[in-house]
């Protein structure tokens, strides 16, 4: 993409003192619901205040939203209170609703990223717009889809971009509604230094309790803002209740948060980061030793078994490892989902290169 950093510059003219956040409930119920937390969140941090008008469901006679006249809703928040506007637009009548009532921010569900088909049409209907745009990560975990939704959008004319990471659905055990992924967000902020960044802690967490610890881990990351789900009554809200959180817990959190600097000038700081660097580079290259010896070996058991018409995949062995892996890894302060996810990895390295041995040698 030509000219990124003019994607930040949406966010830096707003000259904020402290991250953007965007606040509101998950839906837009009713119009009282919607005033009450608005004039609650008002005089906070809160910047953007956010609300679903459209919502997508997993399943037919669930709540899908109020429609267009929460838009209006949404347009009495702005007046009476003067925080931004923001709600999710999944098709181009969405966006012509939500331009037709000056809504100051739209943005893409996950549900919509992961269909380039989807993108592309709110794409076409935004084309040219001076909103801010923000891409929410797909469902699953894929950094090029994710990539393609903001590029469809910046080809589109749009120069007002940014991202939000809600994490990503696995059929694995976890504490979280959607991982978080962590690796994936970092990785698409390394590629694109000058696109904002908001965390979506609700979404991931899927449950109150853990909105502060993932928020703060968010901040730590150098995320740029921050999306909460807030109601004024969560445990009967029409939609995501476990995981909103009323507008005084929310100013909790804004206030118990700690936002690092960037990074320091002091000699001192700046010496030390530099020592222990150098030994994080050392440790580095120690590991691609390992990881380099491990596969030769792995490459001399694929020409055993190729000589002796054996499977490839020894279950029985493999999940021998995996069990002492996990127990040698709590020794060393190592998760478990961090020592499935690292030694899933190695062993289908190991795989891939028995299998071009047995390839090799039909």
């Amino acid at each position: 993409m030509e000219n990124k950093k003019e994607m930040r510059n949406w966010l830096d003219e707003m000259n904020l003192s402290h991250p953007f956040v965007i606040a509101g409930p998950c839906s837009a119920e009713t119009e009282d619901q919607v005033m009450k937390i608005a004039n609650q969140l008002k005089d906070t941090d809160v910047t953007a205040y956010r609300a679903g008008i459209w919502k997508p469901r997993t399943r037919p006679g669930m709540f899908e939203g109020v429609g267009e006249i929460g838009l209006n809703w949404l347009g009495r928040v702005k007046k009476e209170t003067g925080l931004l506007t923001t709600t999710e637009v999944a098709n181009s009548v969405h966006v012509d609703l939500a331009l037709k009532h000056d809504i100051d921010i739209l943005w893409i569900g996950a549900r919509s990223t992961v269909n380039p088909f989807i993108v592309q049409e709110i794409a076409n209907a935004l084309k040219g717009t001076d909103k801010i745009v923000l891409i929410k990560n797909p469902v699953n975990p894929d950094l090029s889809l994710w990539l393609g939704g903001i590029e469809r959008i910046y080809t589109s004319d749009i120069k007002k971009v940014g991202v939000i990471h809600r994490g990503f659905s696995t059929y694995d055990k976890s504490n979280y509604r959607n991982n978080p992924e962590w690796q994936i967000a970092v990785e698409l902020q390394s590629n694109f230094p000058d696109l904002p960044l908001i965390c979506d802690p609700s979404h991931i967490a899927g449950k109150r309790d853990l909105i502060f610890d993932l928020s703060q881990t968010a901040l730590d990351l150098n995320y740029d803002g921050l999306m909460i789900e807030s109601h004024c009554d969560p445990d009967n809200a029409w939609s995501d209740a476990a995981q909103q959180v009323t507008p005084d817990r929310l100013i909790e959190i804004m206030k118990d948060l700690v936002v690092r600097d960037k990074t320091s000038l002091k000699d001192d700081f700046q010496n030390e980061l530099n020592k222990l660097r150098s030994q994080i580079d050392i440790a580095d290259q120690n590991l691609l030793n390992t990881l380099g010896s491990r596969m030769e070996v792995a490459k001399k058991i694929g020409i055993l078994k190729s000589d002796n018409n054996v499977a490839i995949l020894q279950n029985k062995r493999w999940n021998e490892i995996l069990g002492k892996m996990i127990l040698d890894g709590e020794t060393h302060g190592l998760s478990e989902e961090f020592i499935l996810r690292i030694f899933k990895a190695v062993h289908q390295e190991s795989i891939n290169n028995q299998e071009r041995i047995l390839k090799k040698n039909k």
